[in-house]
């Protein structure tokens, strides 16, 4: 799996980026079919802007974007929602049968 971080207006110090590494790679403990993690900061005069884009098994793209006026806010908004994301298409993915096991004697 792949993970890249870049900036637009600025550029992110070392602390900046452990930090948004750091919490991209849980990520992964949630949905363990992702195959690259990207994630954009663009700085303004007063707001921070992420946006963050998994591709998922299966030809699946997610796009998660928020802002907030500190980066760490904007980072841990943008994060939650891209897990609930990835919580309902985890969902959707898994096969919920409710078809009877073929062996064993029938219930009435």
């Amino acid at each position: 799996m792949q993970i890249s971080v870049s900036s637009r207006n600025g550029s992110l110090s070392e602390e900046m980026s452990d930090y948004i590494n750091e919490k991209l790679e849980k990520l992964t403990k949630l949905f363990d079919r992702i195959e690259s993690i990207q994630a954009t900061v663009d700085f303004r005069a007063d707001l921070t802007k992420v946006e963050i884009l998994v591709n998922a098994e299966h030809k699946h793209d997610l796009v998660a974007r928020d802002q907030a006026s500190s980066f760490n806010g904007a980072v841990d908004l943008t994060l939650h929602k891209m897990e609930s994301q990835l919580r309902r298409y985890k969902e959707k993915i898994q096969q919920h049968r409710r078809t009877p096991p073929m062996s064993g004697p029938p219930t009435e």
